[in-house]
């Protein structure tokens, strides 16, 4: 009797995650297709595509997802231009305050981001990076320095020095074992810092907004003229299209994140 007892505590959590995880998103699509919802009604009084196609041929709305596909890759290869070298640095040689620095790449993501954005707006104004891409730039790589550090730096540390040891000994130069060793071994670790740097700027609202507009709108920074300007239906076809890269890009890298990349970033010693 306990054990079921338990069992059935256990299904009835399961169901209410399940219902506050599920639930919304079924919402967001129903809402999507919904011509018009009354209250009290469970369903939609009809559906249209109507507003799929509001979306698609508003320009402003164009402009956004052309800009999110534009500044999301570009930070993922500046973040990675910037960072990957200091990930290496940090799992394969010892100095003097290595871990201070890796506590505070991990502390500057510790922390409201809007008290940063507001303070490097001052500086932004003083350099002429307010509305520039430049400016946006600075801001998304900054949300991604933690995820392209930490991650790849304990991908590194994870190869096994003997490895390496053994190519040299083979006669491979430093190059040549880091590219035909090194890298595609710690390669999966890269990958999850670069999946997660890439939703990280996709995602990015804040600093954007405040960077970037009224010039640059992104589909985060859109959401907030959607949601006072247009109904509810077009904010919900927007919202999935939102969603649409974050969930293609987790379930490509379900393997490697499941399989402890993703924790392993942040066990660094």
């Amino acid at each position: 009797m306990p054990r079921t007892l338990s069992r059935g505590v256990v299904v009835l959590l399961a169901a209410v995650l399940a219902l506050f995880i599920i639930g919304p998103l079924l919402w967001l699509a129903m809402r999507a297709f919904a011509a018009s919802w009354t209250y009290p009604d469970l369903l939609p009084d009809a559906w249209t595509f109507r507003w799929w196609s509001v979306v698609f041929s508003d320009r402003a709305l164009g402009v956004a997802v052309q800009n999110s596909l534009f500044f999301a890759p570009i930070t993922v290869l500046v973040s990675a231009v910037i960072c990957l070298p200091a990930a290496y640095a940090f799992a394969r040689f010892e100095f003097p305050g290595r871990r201070f620095f890796l506590i505070g790449v991990f502390a500057a993501n510790s922390f409201p981001k809007m008290g940063l954005f507001v303070s490097l707006a001052a500086l932004f104004y003083a350099l002429n990076l307010m509305n520039t891409i430049l400016g946006i730039l600075v801001v998304h790589v900054l949300g991604t320095v933690v995820f392209m550090t930490w991650i790849p730096a304990a991908a590194f540390a994870a190869v096994p020095r003997s490895l390496e040891e053994a190519a040299r000994d083979a006669g491979a130069s430093k190059p040549r074992t880091f590219f035909s060793v090194t890298l595609p071994m710690a390669l999966p670790g890269i990958l999850v810092a670069a999946i997660m740097s890439f939703l990280s700027s996709f995602d990015e609202a804040q600093g954007t907004y405040l960077v970037g507009a009224p010039d640059y709108m992104t589909m985060p920074t859109q959401m907030y003229s959607l949601v006072l300007n247009y109904p509810t239906q077009v904010a919900a076809v927007f919202s999935i299209l939102l969603a649409i890269p974050s969930v293609a890009l987790l379930l490509a890298a379900h393997k490697h994140i499941v399989g402890g990349h993703l924790a392993e970033g942040f066990q660094i010693k």
